[in-house]
Formats: structure tokens, C-alpha cells, sequence
């Protein structure tokens, strides 16, 4: 089977609008506007089934990104902490409820990208 040719990208100077990226896709792939947004329209929803509650709270755009969802643990309220802003004030901190946070990490192929 033969290596798939590599293409030569050009550095951009500006960032693409959503409607630009598609007519970009659509232009290079030979695909319809209309199918590429219905393409980026279900990897969103693909994502959201991924990452929402109860779910498996990972998902990996393979050779690009990962992302994940990280469960940040209640803080209780503290009183007379030490003010790192004020040296020698005291100051209270509220408690904080748990709370889901979402990561995107870079994976190998887009750190590469980015030298």
C-alpha cells in the first residue's frame, strides 16, 4: 500500500471563522460544504457524549488532542489563612462546592505541529 503523500501547509496569519475552516475542508477534500458542517456538527456531539456526566469523561481525537474531565473535590471554609497577597494579614476562605473541570491536552503529533 502506498505511504498517503504529504501535503506542504503554509503558515496561516490569521485565525479562521468556523465558516472559513469549512470551505477550507470542503475545498481540499472534495466534499460538500453542507456535509463538512454536518461532520464537525456530530464530532460535537460525539464529544459531549464522551465528556458529559455519568459518562466515561474521556475522549481522543486521535494523533491531535485529549479531552477529559477532572472532578475537583469541596474545599471546606478556613478562617485566619495567612493572606499570600498581604504578608502578616489573616483572611478567610469560603468553602468551594466539587465541581467537574474539563482539560484539553495536546497530543505528540500537534506539539510537533507547533515547532
Amino acid at each position: 500500500m502506498p505511504a498517503t503523500p504529504t501535503r506542504k501547509t503554509t503558515a496561516l496569519r490569521e485565525k479562521y471563522t468556523k465558516t472559513q475552516i469549512v470551505n477550507e475542508i470542503a475545498e481540499n477534500t472534495g466534499l460538500t460544504k453542507k456535509e463538512v458542517s454536518a461532520v464537525l456538527d456530530e464530532l460535537g456531539i460525539v464529544i459531549e457524549r464522551h465528556i458529559k456526566k455519568r459518562a466515561v469523561g474521556e475522549f481522543t481525537l486521535p494523533g491531535l488532542l485529549k479531552i477529559k474531565t477532572v472532578k475537583k473535590a469541596a474545599t471546606k471554609a478556613k478562617k485566619g489563612v495567612p493572606n499570600p497577597f498581604r504578608p502578616g494579614e489573616t483572611m478567610d476562605v469560603a468553602a468551594k462546592p466539587a465541581s467537574t473541570r474539563v482539560k484539553v491536552l495536546p497530543l505528540k503529533k500537534l506539539k510537533d505541529m507547533a515547532l
